[in-house]
């Protein structure tokens, strides 16, 4: 089979396909507003539910009598230009949530599930090449993980997750027509949390490259097939508690974008040509900070940054996914509604970060970010 690599102003058409961003490349900061109110520094000293998602072990750290639920949604409001010219999709649902439940003194499960990565775009033009060049697509990552939490002595948690992942995704490009199609994959995830002394607490977690399958579509020209991985993370967190009411953390996660977002074949029916994305691995820093005003109300604030994955060498290549925003801020609050039932809201803004094309033609793509989330707790 015919194999060649694309790149240019092909390579920017096709990369609509991977129209995937949010925040820190195409992965979101976080699952429940609590997570992102502390911009995802949740690592160390996880605060609930959520936490089966990005570190298994903290579903021991949250107090649990018997069960905990954090259930809520987002809206992600992304502005974005490509050559000047600004997308139509403006606003995105992010659903998500998680329960936990106590076993026994030592052991409790969990499961959690929320939309990780996703979005698209929707351009009438992306010039500066000739003619018309309209882009549309859309992409969405939706895991379902169940897991455990285990503590081995009053210093040791470990935990572990099994991930289910449903990924949809469908284009639009000036090359081909692709509708919405669908896979699923798999993957695992494990993580520790240990008190190093009263006040101090150190945690980690790792997920798997997230095994998907084979995209596959039908066409007027063709069947195209192509696999979309997730990529594998690796995250170290150390949370600071000088006293009962304030909690500071602060997290460094790596990603490896390189391993699926480097280049990714697309087999078609004039043979393999290559998606030369050019995505680099990204380390990701986050401080987070927790309040207790009062017995009811607690508050948050974070900072998040993560540089962008795409450099100006490749930009033409990416025209149509535009995860380069880089710095990120957070507030959150809680506020107790009841003996048992909680109410969060959290608010992050990402600044507008663009980055310019190195080669002709030159091109330029930007995006910042707005990010709203409700959550209702459930504790007893």
């Amino acid at each position: 089979m015919r194999k060649y690599v694309i790149g240019g102003a092909l390579g920017a058409s096709c990369l609509a396909a991977a129209s995937a961003w949010a925040t820190n490349g195409d992965q979101m900061i976080g699952v429940t507003a609590v997570q992102w109110g502390m911009a995802g520094a949740v690592v160390a000293s996880p605060q609930d539910a959520g936490t089966v998602l990005t570190n298994p072990a903290g579903l021991t750290n949250l107090g649990i009598e018997e069960v905990r639920t954090d259930l809520g949604f987002g809206f992600l409001n992304p502005k974005r230009q490509a050559n000047g010219f600004e997308s139509d999709s403006e606003l995105y649902l992010m659903p998500g949530g998680a329960v936990a439940f106590n076993v026994n003194d030592r052991l409790y499960f969990g499961m959690g599930m929320g939309g990780l990565s996703g979005m698209g775009v929707d351009f009438a033009d992306v010039s500066p090449m000739p003619g018309t060049q309209a882009i549309v697509t859309t992409k969405q990552f939706y895991k379902i993980a169940p897991g455990f939490g285990y503590r081995v002595n009053d210093r040791l948690s470990l935990g572990a997750a099994l991930n289910f992942d449903y990924q949809s995704l469908a284009m639009s490009t000036p090359a081909f027509q692709l509708p919405q199609n669908q896979v699923f994959g798999w993957g695992v995830s494990a993580g520790l949390t240990y008190k190093l002394t009263d006040r101090l607490q150190l945690g980690a977690a790792w997920i798997s490259e997230q095994e998907m399958g084979d995209f596959k579509w039908n066409t007027q020209t063709g069947r195209f097939e192509m696999q979309m991985n997730a990529p594998r993370q690796l995250a170290v967190g150390l949370a600071f508690q000088p006293n009962p009411g304030l909690l500071v953390e602060f997290d460094v996660k790596r990603i490896y974008f390189g391993d699926v977002l480097d280049r990714v074949d697309l087999e078609g029916p004039s043979g393999t040509s290559t998606l030369n994305f050019g995505w680099e691995d990204q380390t990701v820093y986050a401080v987070g900070i927790q309040k207790t005003v009062n017995a009811k109300t607690t508050v948050r604030a974070g900072f998040n940054y993560g540089e962008s994955p795409i450099g100006p060498e490749d930009v033409a290549n990416n025209i149509g996914s535009l995860a380069v925003v880089e710095k990120h801020v957070s507030l959150g609050a809680t506020r107790r509604l009841g003996q048992k039932v909680y109410g969060s809201l959290s608010y992050m803004h990402a600044f507008n970060n663009e980055v310019k094309s190195n080669t002709a033609p030159l091109q330029v793509i930007e995006l910042e970010q707005n990010i709203l989330n409700l959550q209702v707790t459930y504790k007893y």
